[in-house]
């Protein structure tokens, strides 16, 4: 990767329908950040995941990847391109139908560059990674939530991506279950020096993962600091999120 920003995010605008989502967006994330963004339901966090992956594309703005200008990256470049980045969704994204070994191997198959064997070594590493090394030949439906997080965190970084995107790591989780994952998330990322992306409405998990917080509202950053920052700002429509505050300025759309 290059000694400049990783991703750039210039000028990027969205809307669904009538519905602006993202609105003249800037943000730009370099190498080997833990970056967690934050915002109320609705406000663009999901979609600015899925414009850093190309599952969607702005309206207008840029965005870059490793100085890419994602609109013109098509075909096998952007099959390989998205092999630099692994994605855990929010609910995992498990095929039922696979074992867990199966699904973490998936993406590793697909690229047809390794052989049989090592795909089950590669596999048998990233499941070692994150405490499921007994669990590769049981099925999703056998694992508690918080161990389906687990492999989909497997399957994520099975390509030794460059950057890992996390969509609601912790939605549907008990509290112990959150830090458990918490606490892999902070590993991974030191273990791998990857760039990691996060995307919560948990303050605890973002303080905890994060070495900075963006807040997004309407469709802009407002926010942009450290955790200790985010806690000490005097912005109220910040702390009314932080808080968890039910008045103050934030506008339901």
């Amino acid at each position: 990767m290059s000694a400049e920003s990783v991703i750039q995010i210039t000028d990027v605008s969205k809307s669904f329908g009538r519905n602006p989502v993202l609105d003249e967006l800037n943000l730009n994330i370099q190498a080997g950040e833990s970056i967690v963004i934050i915002g109320q339901s609705g406000c663009g966090k999901s979609v600015l995941l899925k414009h850093i992956i190309k599952l969607i594309e702005p309206d207008r703005g840029t965005v870059r990847f490793d100085g890419l200008d994602l609109q013109e990256v098509r075909g096998r470049h952007l099959i390989t391109l998205r092999r630099r980045i692994g994605i855990l969704f929010q609910s995992a994204a498990l095929f039922d139908s696979m074992t867990v070994a199966q699904n973490v191997g998936l993406g590793l198959r697909e690229s047809k560059e390794h052989t049989v064997d090592q795909i089950e070594d590669i596999v048998h590493e990233k499941l070692d990674l994150v405490g499921l090394a007994d669990a590769a030949e049981k099925f999703p439906a056998e694992l508690s939530g918080g161990m389906r997080k687990r492999v989909g965190l497997a399957r994520a970084i099975a390509t030794d991506p460059e950057v890992l995107l996390y969509d609601e790591p912790t939605t549907g989780l008990d509290p112990i279950t959150a830090d458990l994952i918490n606490n892999l998330i902070v590993e991974l990322s030191q273990h791998l020096k990857v760039t990691s992306i996060a995307v919560t409405h948990d303050m605890v998990s973002a303080y905890k993962i994060a070495n900075r917080v963006v807040m997004l509202y309407e469709g802009k950053v407002r926010f942009d600091g450290t955790p200790e920052e985010t806690r000490a700002t005097e912005d109220a429509t910040v702390r009314q999120f932080i808080t968890g505050s039910a008045r103050g300025p934030i506008k339901v759309r």
